[in-house]
Order: C-alpha cells, then structure tokens, then sequence
C-alpha cells in the first residue's frame, strides 16, 4: 500500500511539475571598463577597453535570454553602454542613453538587466557617453534562434562576428573638443576591421579560417563614426540571410554597402583555391577612400593573397539600387514559430505621419546638427526619470517640434530638450528628408519598423504609391541618400522613452537626435516595467520618493 502511494504521489508531482514554466536561462557577464594604450594605425592613443579587450567581448545569447552585466566604470568621467537593435520590451530603463538613465560615475558600477525578448539577430554595444565611441568599448551582441524554431538555411561551419568601422588616430577627449569648440571631425584617418587594419607585408595573422567545402555565417556591422563602408571577400560572393533581426530572401551579392550602425549576416562557402584571401572594407561617399584588409585563410592553403583587390562600386545610386534588392523572407520563422510574413504591415491605417527634416547649422557660431530646426541637448535630469517622477515640466516640454517642419527649418535652430509625444499602439508613418549633400543613417531605439522605400528629392504624399507594403525589411536602423528621402512604418507598442537618433557620432552629439515619449494609460505592468531597484538616480529626481509602482 505504501509503495501504491509513493508512486501516485511521484505522479502528482511530475504533474505538477509539468504546468510550472521555467524562467529563461541567464547570462552573467562582469566588465571592467578602463582606458588603455592601443595603436590601431599604428599610432599610440587611448583607447577604452572592457576587461582589457579592444574592441569589447562578443555576448553569444539566445532568443529570450536573460543578459546581466556589471559594468565597473574605471574612467575619469561617466560612462553608459546601449544595446543598440536590443528592443527591451517594456523595459526602456536599460537602454543605456543620456535620455534614459543616469551615466555610471567613475569609481562605481551598475549591473545591467535585460532579456532579449522575441529577437534573433545580429547586433552592437557602443558608448553613448561623450565621444567614448571614438575610443573602443563597442562590440558584437548575437541572438541565436532557440533549438526549436526552424532557421531557412542549415548550420554553418562557424560563425565568425566582423567589426568594421572608420577611425581616428586622435584620441576622443581630443575629438570631444573639437565639436565643444565648434568645428568638425573631418575625415576620419584609416579603417578597421575587428580593431585592426593590416600592414599587408606579409607577416599578418588571419582573421578567420575556413575548411574548403564549408559554409561561413559572417555577421558584418559597421561600429564606425561616419563613414559608410563597402564590404567585400576576394573571390567569394556572399548569400545574404539575416539583417538587423529579420531572415530576408537570400539573394546574393559581390559587396555590400553597410552603413554607420547596421548589421547584415551573410553566408560564404569556401569554393575557392586552397589559399590566403583578403576581405575588404573600404569607404564611401568620401572624397579620400581609407580601407583595411583582413586575411581569411584556407586550412589547407599555402599561398598568400593575391594584392589586387577587388574594385569598389562607385556613387549612391548604385548603393540605392542595392537597398532596394532587401526582401523580408516571407516564410520564415523569426524568434517565434509563426512565419514573418503573417503581419501584414501593409494592410494598417496610418494614424500619424511625422516628417523629420535634418540640417546642420551654427548657434552662437559654433556648428549644430537638428531635426525640424531643434538641436538636442540633453538635460541633468534624464527625460524617462522626470517624466516617471512627475516632474517632466520642470524638465522638457512634449512636441517642440511640429509634425510638418517650416519650409526653411534650418534658419532659426533651438538647442533644447527633443521630445516627441505619441500615442500608445498607434500606427505611424515617419519621414526622413535629408536636404543635405552628406549620406544620413537613422536608428531608433526600441523598436524595429519597416524600410519601406527611400528615394531621392523630396517627400509628398504621393509617394506612398513607391512604397512596399508587402515585403520590406523590419529592421533599426535606415539610411538616407543626399537630396533623398526615406519612409518607415512602425506600431508605437513598446512603452517607454526611446532614442531616435542619428548613427553618424558627431551629428548625435552636436544634437541630432530626439526622444520618443510612448505612455501607456493603463500605467500597467501589462506594457511597462517599474522602475529597476538599482536604477541610478541623478538631478532633481535623486532625492524624492519614488513614485507608487505600476500594478496588473
């Protein structure tokens, strides 16, 4: 009888059991952030490093990981690190921007605390700090598909994580000067690919290996400052996969224009000659073409790559061309089972349409950057803890800019706090007019939205009949050509404060760049999370009572 009961008690718990769901697998990281000599142009500078690294270490996660990192601020000044293409749903508290959270001072540290929920992909980490870009400390963030959702191609061989960006040889105290004083950075001195750029003597160690016959995922992002870049493997084509979160139809291609910001994930098979093979990235739209080589070597191969270096394409319109070739994969599974294509983007009412008008101007005369004629600055007070604490007033105001900007936005400029407010679950058409003679690259925060056309001139409303509504990427970030324009569709679902910004470091921090205002009514843990325990407190918020929590 005993044993009768023991075995119907073993059944009541594994019954239960059954119906209890595990909370999501961590993942602990401890990052001491401190400067460092580094030369990677072969000039001395300093540089910031994380955990004496440059650049910083890659977070290998998996969809719906939990991410706590402990970052230890080293440095003589505050510092924060944002997840960039991290959606952080309900939870803009760790987006890690001026806007959001109060910086980490020297000598102390914060602990970081996200899941990053519902995404696949390939993405970055930077500093949104000064000019602490300029310096290091940005690195890969991948988000693996979880075992059980199918991926449209098999595994590959390897998964290799490709930095590319530009770089200067001054250092970024002395680059944050330069803007404080008025002028520009200028050119930027060289191109680096994973933190290097090789002498091309010889004596180069490679970057990647390869097995003749396997196939290679490359996740390529350009972590850079300004310039946009053109990527390229001598004697391989690339099949691109996934960008920025989103499987795309797997066309393929020769080089891809990557801009400042973005990430693509490209498959490369080695089909070629057991040798050394160079991979390129060299820039555009400059008057001056900086490059970097890195070598991929053949297992098996003995000899060294050949110096003629395949012939980057010329002018923007090719590189339009190119963006236009970007397909979502319809019948793909993202990070949940259900293919992507089963939102239908297209066939949603527009709510809002807000036009955004970038230009680049002198105040007091020294140089700003705006949007809609308000150039960013951003306030003691971070805007998500003021407006939490009920003290937004004493702080910002809502909508300094209008929907449609003045004919000439850029005459009169106001440096001021950029808070755009918007309706909770709307669906909202934004436009990116770039007037100016230099390519833009936008990223917001948050969100992913769909890059559903850009095309040179200017912006009507009868351009809406170019737009793809079917299958146009759902992606962070998007570029816009000189003298060009660039629409994207988005639900505004993600409660919380977000960044809106410009990729290109100088322009952000001269002040292009807005927030986003998205309040639930319901004030409910349903679409927004508390504020964390930990959350540093700063300005006029640090010494009131915390608000009462939001609640089911």
């Amino acid at each position: 009888m005993g044993g009768v009961m023991l075995i119907c008690l073993l059944c009541l718990t594994a019954g239960a059991m059954s119906v209890v769901r595990g909370e999501d697998p961590y993942l602990f990281f401890t990052w001491n952030v401190s400067y460092g000599t580094i030369s990677p142009l072969g000039i001395p500078q300093q540089g910031i490093l994380i955990n004496g690294q440059f650049p910083g270490p890659n977070i290998n996660s998996t969809t719906n990981n939990n991410i706590v990192i402990n970052i230890f601020n080293n440095l003589d000044e505050p510092f924060l690190l944002t997840w960039s293409g991290i959606q952080h749903r309900k939870n803009s508290w760790q987006d890690g921007v001026l806007g959001t959270m109060c910086p980490i001072a020297p000598g102390t540290n914060y602990t970081y605390h996200f899941q990053v929920k519902d995404q696949i992909g390939s993405y970055i980490y930077y500093p949104t700090t000064a000019m602490h870009r300029a310096g290091g400390a940005f690195g890969g963030l991948r988000v693996n598909s979880r075992l059980l959702i199918p991926v449209p191609y098999a595994d590959p061989e390897d998964d290799y994580t490709v930095l590319i960006g530009d770089w200067y040889t001054k250092s970024h105290s002395t680059l944050r000067n330069f803007l404080e004083s008025g002028r520009s950075l200028g050119r930027p001195d060289g191109v680096l690919i994973n933190g290097k750029s090789p002498k091309g003597d010889g004596k180069d160690k490679p970057l990647f290996t390869m097995k003749p016959g396997k196939t290679y995922k490359y996740r390529i992002c350009n972590v850079g400052l300004k310039a946009s870049l053109n990527f390229r493997i001598q004697g391989h084509t690339m099949k691109l996969v996934e960008m920025e979160g989103s499987h795309t139809v797997q066309n393929t291609y020769k080089s891809l224009d990557v801009h400042v910001g973005q990430c693509f994930s490209v498959l490369v098979t080695a089909d070629q000659k057991p040798k050394d093979y160079y991979m390129v990235a060299s820039t555009r739209f400059l008057k001056n073409v900086n490059f970097a080589k890195g070598i991929i070597s053949y297992t098996n191969g003995k000899d060294p790559a050949s110096h003629e270096i395949p012939a980057a394409p010329v002018g923007w319109a090719w590189s339009l061309n190119q963006f236009r070739t970007f397909r979502w994969n319809l019948t793909a599974s993202a990070a949940r089972p259900n293919p992507q294509g089963s939102y239908h983007y297209g066939a949603i009412n527009i709510t809002r349409t807000i036009k955004l008008v970038n230009s680049a101007s002198r105040v007091n005369g020294k140089l700003r950057y705006a949007i809609n004629g308000v150039s960013h600055t951003d306030p003691a007070t971070p805007l998500k803890l003021a407006e939490y604490y009920g003290i937004g007033d004493k702080v910002f105001k809502y909508d300094t800019i209008q929907d449609e900007p003045a004919a000439k936005v850029a005459d009169k400029v106001v440096v001021a706090p950029n808070v755009v407010n918007t309706t909770f679950r709307n669906f909202v058409e934004i436009i990116f007019e770039n007037h100016e003679k230099s390519l833009q690259s936008w990223h917001l925060d948050g969100y992913s939205f769909f890059a559903v056309a850009i095309e040179p001139g200017r912006w009507s409303p009868e351009r809406r009949k170019n737009y793809n509504l079917l299958d146009a990427v759902s992606r962070h970030t998007i570029q816009v050509y000189p003298k060009s324009w660039a629409a994207i569709l988005l639900t505004f679902d993600n409660a919380g404060m977000w960044n809106l910004r410009s990729e290109l470091t100088e322009n952000r921090y001269l002040g292009q760049q807005l927030y986003v205002s998205v309040l639930s009514p319901a004030r409910s843990l349903r679409d927004e999370y508390n504020i964390p325990d930990n959350s540093l407190l700063c300005g006029l918020v640090k010494n009131l009572p915390k608000p009462p929590p939001y609640s089911i």
